[in-house]
């Protein structure tokens, strides 16, 4: 028998429940810092050390935090789906919650590369320096994709999304371009599940069911509706 595909697309609400914080805090600011300032790539050639302490400290709050019930229950769906996980996050809270197909859009927090060549690319999971290299003598730069730069992970995220039996949308506000559009590939009689404590916007799209609380709390009720479409 085959699994159905169930793709799930996820932001910065589901790991702001295991501690981490989302730039789009009421206070506009990214763990105390303007994004403009930590993370273009023009903040990388005007102050490289403050983007690096940056994401130095990022990587150090990635390595204490613990992945939820959201991250463990979406794993837990492996045992019935075919489940592909698309994230905006950076952090690796999916895969050490037992996910096994997990996409970063924006890059991976314990991943650095060549500021001259992205396919110079390494493990990272302390520090970045500054006279940190590459096999090319250019400066090492955290693994992420900056606000300005192009997000090559969308052309592997577009199939996956239009060939999803059921999609679930987990704590994202769907203002940020492109993964936001995303949803746009997702076959019109595909049901639609949505979980955020703020549902964003979505009346354009059809099969849509709409879960109003936390990560945490509202993938209990998507268990129970999955069982019940399932009988």
């Amino acid at each position: 028998m085959v699994r159905q595909k169930l793709v799930v697309l996820t932001g910065a609400g589901i790991s702001a429940e295991s501690g981490l914080r989302t730039f789009r805090d009421s206070d506009g600011l990214w763990e105390g810092y303007n994004i403009e300032d930590v993370a273009t790539p023009r903040a990388w050639k005007r102050d490289p050390q403050l983007v690096l302490d940056f994401y130095n400290m990022r990587r150090r709050g990635v390595r204490e935090a613990q992945p939820n019930h959201a991250h463990k229950v979406l794993a837990s769906l492996e045992a019935d789906y075919d489940v592909h996980i698309i994230t905006q996050n950076i952090d690796d809270l999916h895969e050490r919650a037992g996910s096994t197909n997990v996409l970063h859009l924006h890059g991976e927090i314990f991943k650095m590369h060549s500021e001259r060549n992205q396919q110079l690319s390494y493990p990272v999971y302390d520090d970045i320096k500054l006279g940190d290299t590459a096999e090319d003598g250019a400066q090492l730069r955290p693994g992420i994709v900056w606000f300005e730069e192009p997000v090559p992970n969308i052309a592997d995220a577009i199939p996956v999304m239009h060939s999803a039996d059921i999609f679930v949308l987990v704590g994202t506000s769907l203002v940020v371009y492109p993964a936001a559009g995303l949803v746009d590939y997702v076959r019109p009689e595909v049901p639609k599940y949505v979980i955020d404590k703020k549902i964003p916007s979505i009346s354009i799209y059809s099969n849509v069911i709409a879960i109003e609380k936390p990560a945490t709390e509202g993938v209990n009720d998507l268990l129970e509706m999955l069982r019940e479409n399932g009988k």
